[in-house]
């Protein structure tokens, strides 16, 4: 019987593992955490095309993401997620570049969200707005929320859905309260006279908030039935994201009618002033830094748990598989991410976001290659969950979000080429830095264990 390798999850009985209802939410904030940044669409080509983007652009990206993720993730229900996929498919050397391409793409990506949560609170409290108390409100707020991490997985999934429930409601109460101020015919104005179309700006913020649906892989081995539980949870959070993004980018470009250089990010805020009231905006705000808080917590724990993964795996040394004894959690991996973080959070918004992008386009076409070639590879393999489609359907399926992969690719600055082709050669290096100790002995590494596919937990 074929037999794959997949890492250990958590054996210890004391502590739970997620749930359905938390796993939904997790996912939701690793991948948007709220209508937080669709504001740049609307800037960049108008309230028809803004509204079509996040209407199309889940069939074209999202969709084919999460059901790659489900099928891969519930035929290897490990902590490594996309290592795994990657190693199985072509071997170790990519799988251990898809680790570093994903890792480095999420600790960069992490350090963006205590960004927008401070930029929120300087809208509050103008004291944040720079020098000394920004710095070190910054640094107080990783390290508060590290240590929140630290705590449990359990807890982090807990703290997801009461953040997600609190941060959503002022906007469902917002579009309840525009309903009778809408004007249909705003909804297809291509944007005003003499405004040219951004259209970069405009797939970048689709992009942006429409990915990263495969990141919550890496905790797969924390996931109470995980072969039950991922397709369902998936599904739900993909429904739960879109209606998140839809509701209120229609709501609002319905009824409020403005300057369109105005929606920058945070200007649903301001919307919601204008439509119900000084309070809405302030409670709008404050669901801001609680949205940045969860996406913090969420794609912390994807991190820390891909590093246990990779040393379950032998692709670190084996310390780093080590767990707290008081919380079961990574805690060398929640304090390596941390450090990591600590080190991009100073650096511009613009840039930390376009270096991610591409960092993860990178990792997302080997990973889809990974997809396919494993199919191929083991086209009789007993999968608990499988997309309903043969070989070329799958191909068709992810060519076109490799496309668009591409073409965000094609339109990144030298900047960000830079640090993508540097980022690269390091994985690369570290994948023979890490045989190196291995043939040295410097470290002790650990084998990945095999187990039968298919088979229950």
């Amino acid at each position: 019987m074929t037999t794959l390798p997949v890492t250990n999850p958590s054996t210890t009985t004391t502590h739970k593992k997620l749930t359905l209802i938390q796993l939904v939410f997790l996912i939701y904030f690793e991948v948007a955490g709220g209508p937080y940044g669709e504001e740049p669409a609307v800037k960049a080509a108008g309230p028809f095309l803004a509204i079509l983007g996040f209407l199309i652009f889940p069939f074209i990206w999202s969709i084919p993401e999460a059901l790659v993720t489900a099928e891969l993730s519930t035929t290897f229900p490990g902590n490594g997620g996309f290592i795994i996929w990657a190693h199985k498919a072509f071997g170790p050397f990519w799988g251990s570049l898809m680790g570093t391409l994903k890792y480095v793409t999420s600790v960069i990506n992490l350090a963006a969200f205590p960004i927008l949560c401070i930029d929120y609170l300087e809208k509050l409290f103008p004291i944040f707005a720079s020098g000394l108390p920004r710095t070190l409100a910054l640094l107080f707020l990783i390290l508060l929320l590290s240590f929140i991490n630290f705590t449990g997985l359990n807890i982090v999934g807990y703290t997801a859905i009461i953040l997600g429930i609190i941060s959503l409601f002022p906007f469902i109460l917002m579009s309840c309260i525009a309903i009778p101020q809408i004007q249909p015919h705003r909804w297809l104005s291509m944007g005003q006279t003499g405004v040219k179309k951004d259209w970069n700006l405009l797939l970048n913020t689709l992009f942006w908030n429409l990915n990263f649906w495969d990141t919550v892989s890496t905790m797969a081995g924390e996931v109470e039935k995980p072969k039950k539980t991922f397709p369902l949870a998936l599904l739900f959070a993909v429904i739960l994201t879109c209606l998140g993004y839809l509701l209120p980018l229609v709501a609002v470009t319905g009824s409020v009618m403005v300057d369109q250089n105005q929606w920058e990010s945070g200007f649903m805020a301001v919307a919601a002033e204008m439509i119900a009231g000084k309070w809405l905006k302030i409670w709008i705000e404050i669901g801001a830094v609680l949205s940045a808080i969860g996406l913090f917590e969420a794609l912390l724990s994807s991190c820390a748990y891909q590093i246990l993964g990779m040393a379950d795996l032998g692709f670190l040394p084996k310390f780093f598989e080590r767990r707290s004894r008081w919380f079961n959690t990574p805690w060398i991996g929640i304090l390596v991410s941390t450090m990591i973080t600590l080190s991009f959070s100073y650096m511009e918004f613009r840039d930390i976001i376009s270096s991610a992008n591409f960092l993860y386009s990178l990792g997302m076409l080997l990973e889809f290659a990974s997809f396919l070639w494993l199919r191929r590879k083991f086209p009789t393999l007993k999968q608990p969950f499988r997309v309903p489609l043969r070989l070329p359907g799958l191909v068709v399926m992810c060519l076109i979000p490799s496309a668009f992969l591409v073409l965000i690719m094609a339109t990144a600055t030298k900047i960000v080429f830079l640090v993508g082709g540097l980022m690269t050669f390091g994985g690369i290096l570290w994948y023979f830095l890490m045989r190196l100790c291995k043939s040295k002995k410097w470290f002790i590494f650990k084998n990945a264990d095999e187990v039968e596919v298919g088979e229950e937990e």
